[in-house]
């Protein structure tokens, strides 16, 4: 049950995050690609600045703010 809860998590971040960053998406593994390397990122991110999140609220947070961080970076490296 885990599993499937981290799926929907990272599905839905990475299609939050897309959508924030004024992009349309990246199909439904790729949304779920970029929410679960999000998740990693926003929790190494809200472990350094001190912050947890608990359930599934503050985990679809965590990976969305990771999601958003990860494209940034991503948008910035295809410009270089």
């Amino acid at each position: 049950m885990n599993f499937i809860a981290f799926l929907i998590i990272g599905a839905l971040a990475g299609w939050i995050a897309g959508n924030i960053m004024k992009g349309k998406g990246f199909g439904l593994l790729g949304n779920m690609l970029v929410g679960i390397v999000g998740a990693f990122v926003g929790g190494f991110l809200f472990g350094l600045l001190g912050l947890a999140s608990y359930g599934f609220i503050g985990s679809l947070v965590t990976a969305t703010v990771g999601a958003i961080v990860l494209i940034y970076v991503v948008s910035l490296i295809k410009k270089s």
